[in-house]
Order: structure tokens, then C-alpha cells, then sequence
């Protein structure tokens, strides 16, 4: 029996998306999750919910520690253990803009002495690296592409459940159904979509739907918030997916998983480019998607005004969409990690 060490992967919340990721990582690393947040039901790989401020006590059980960018207690904490320790300190970071609030700006130095000092670094993909390497000469960073479940999002969606979401949403067969999924919140851009939506004049030609929850609402259906096993279908129903996302003092999209969901049941994203998985590569203008600059109420009224009158296009968009996610898994995630704590020098021994 082995009595190697396991790495910690220390976290905030656990959401239910997250599972097949960890569920990955923790069989090719053996990693525990050490949670000091709130953790959805049905998790399935070695988890601890742990105070924040008591995470640093436990440092001496694990061989590595990989730490997210949240949390005012446990970074800290957990990087300086590590060193008490002499064990290696991976960040898993998902900024790729520093928010531009007061509190903010006292934790700039803090943040880029953790992009420097780290061990390693694993970005949420291309854009968040380019901007941790602005600040890090020590190379190790490696990307941990943001992946949906495909057992869950990729399933095949029965017809009737398809037509089902259609009714719930109150589309037509004769309509296009334009979707937004996420939080009604202003940083998630829904005033700007509300606007445009006007502004793109489709009379009877089109709905739109929003599902989630927040205080905000669009013109149109709203559905509330639907579970994990409800979005396949109503994904699948929809025509194209909608995500303005805007910046704001405290908020950059770090990626924007809604976007991977929907392409794996073949439906083009229109995407602001304030959104990580537009600066990530994942959503590419013309192929699988459109970008519009964010904020700009008359380009995303333009582009949904062309991506419903034009089926074709659409169509063209929906082959790619699911071509282009499909590199998105749960194992490249973990894989992204696991290549992170091999450079650190806490590869997991026995395979």
C-alpha cells in the first residue's frame, strides 16, 4: 500500500460544475480538496470543508499545495505554510485584469509577489497566462482549459425534451430562441442585451430567455434558475446563446463556462469581448460564434439582428461549436494541473 502524501487543492466554493475536473485530478494526482466555502451536494472525490482561517494548520499533510486566487486567508495562509513546510506552492489563478477598487489596490503588490514566487502557475487558458507572464520570468505556468461536463452538457436531447424547452420558453417552431444563461447581474451585461434587444426590432421573429437567478431582468421568458440536468435541453432548443459580459471596477469575466455548455450541444455563442472564453480562444468570431466589443449596444443589436435572419450561418456555426469544444474536458483540466505540480517537483510517484 502506498503511503505517499496527496496534494491539496485548496478551494472556495464547490459547485456542482466542478466536479468532473476534481473527480479527474484527484484519480491521476491523488489530490484531496480542502473547501472553505459552500459545496454542492454529491461530491464524489476525497473533499475536506475546512475553515479558512485553520487551512494553514494542515499544510504538513500533503506533499503540494495548489491554491485558487480567492480568499483573503487562505492565499496567504496557504503560501506561507508551504514555505514553513518546504513544499511546493501551485497557483491557480483566473485573472486576467486586476480589479480597480481601493481594497483592490492593496492587494496588487501581494498578488504579483504570488505570480512571481509560485512554484508553478495554472491559468484558466491563454489570455489569463499572457497576463500572469507579465509579471513571472520563472516560466512553470501551464493552462487548465475551463471544461463542462460532456457526460451532462454533450448528452443527446431526446425531441421531446428539445420541444419541451421550446414551450417552457415560449418560442415558436417558427422562432428563433435567443438564450442568456447566468446571473442577472449588470457585470454579466444584461442591461446592455435588454437594450439591444430593442434595438434589433424583430417583431414576431425571435424570443429571448434568460435563466438564472439576480435582481435584473430581460424583455422576454424568464425561467428562473434551471439545474445542471435541465440546460442540455434548453441549450439544445435555443438558436444561439448570448453572453455581453461588461468589465467593471471589480469584475473581468474569467471565462464564462455557459459558453462551453452550449457548444456541446452545437449552439453558436455571440460573446462580448470582455468575456474569457472570447480572449481564451474558445468562442472565434465567424466560426462558432460572433464577438462584439463590450458594452456596445448597437453591434450585439446588429449581430442578433444577422445570426437570426440568417439560418445558414447558424447552421455553419453549430458543426464548429461542437467541433471546437470538444478539446474542453474534465481530463485536459486536470491534466493542465497535474503538468503544474510535475514542474514543481510534486508529481504524483505511483501511477
Amino acid at each position: 500500500m502506498s503511503t505517499e502524501k496527496p496534494a491539496a487543492l485548496v478551494t472556495g466554493d464547490v459547485p456542482e460544475y466542478r466536479f468532473a475536473p476534481f473527480r479527474a485530478l484527484a484519480r491521476r494526482e491523488g489530490v484531496e480538496v480542502l473547501a472553505f466555502g459552500q459545496v454542492a451536494q454529491g461530491a464524489d472525490f476525497p473533499l475536506r470543508q475546512v475553515e479558512e482561517r485553520r487551512i494553514a494548520r494542515l499544510v504538513g499533510e500533503y506533499r503540494a499545495l495548489v491554491c485558487g486566487i480567492g480568499g483573503r486567508l487562505a492565499l496567504p495562509g496557504v503560501r506561507a505554510g508551504a514555505r514553513r513546510a518546504r513544499i511546493p506552492f501551485v497557483l491557480w489563478t483566473s485573472l486576467w485584469a486586476h480589479p480597480r477598487t481601493l481594497t483592490h489596490a492593496f492587494s496588487w503588490l501581494p498578488t504579483r509577489h504570488l505570480y512571481r514566487a509560485a512554484d508553478a502557475v495554472v491559468t484558466y487558458g491563454p489570455h489569463v497566462t499572457r497576463y500572469v507572464e507579465r509579471f513571472r520570468q520563472r516560466g512553470n505556468v501551464f493552462e487548465a482549459p475551463q471544461a463542462a461536463d460532456p457526460a451532462v452538457f454533450g448528452r443527446a436531447v431526446p425531441e421531446a425534451e428539445v420541444a419541451a424547452a421550446r414551450e417552457r420558453a415560449r418560442a415558436r417552431s417558427d422562432q428563433a430562441l435567443v438564450l442568456f444563461v447566468g446571473r442577472l447581474v449588470r457585470e454579466k451585461g444584461v442591461g446592455v442585451l435588454a437594450e439591444a434587444w430593442g434595438r434589433a426590432e424583430l417583431g414576431d421573429a425571435a424570443v429571448l430567455a434568460a435563466a438564472g437567478p439576480g435582481s435584473l431582468r430581460l424583455p422576454g421568458t424568464n425561467l428562473g434558475l434551471l439545474s445542471p440536468p435541465e440546460l442540455p435541453a434548453m441549450y439544445a432548443a435555443a438558436d444561439l446563446l448570448v453572453l455581453p459580459s461588461i468589465r467593471t471596477r471589480t469584475f473581468t469575466e474569467p471565462w464564462g463556462l455557459v459558453t462551453n455548455e452550449a457548444m456541446h450541444q452545437a449552439t453558436p455563442v455571440l460573446a462580448s469581448d470582455a468575456v474569457g472564453a472570447v480572449a481564451g480562444g474558445l468562442v472565434r468570431d465567424g466560426r462558432n460564434g460572433m464577438v462584439v466589443p463590450a458594452g456596445d449596444v448597437d453591434a450585439l443589436a446588429a449581430r442578433i439582428r444577422m445570426l437570426v435572419g440568417n439560418p445558414e450561418l447558424r447552421a455553419r456555426m453549430c458543426e464548429a461549436a461542437r467541433e471546437d469544444v470538444a478539446a474542453y474536458t474534465p481530463d485536459a483540466w486536470a491534466e493542465g494541473v497535474s503538468s503544474a505540480l510535475a514542474a514543481a517537483g510534486a508529481g504524483r510517484l505511483l501511477r
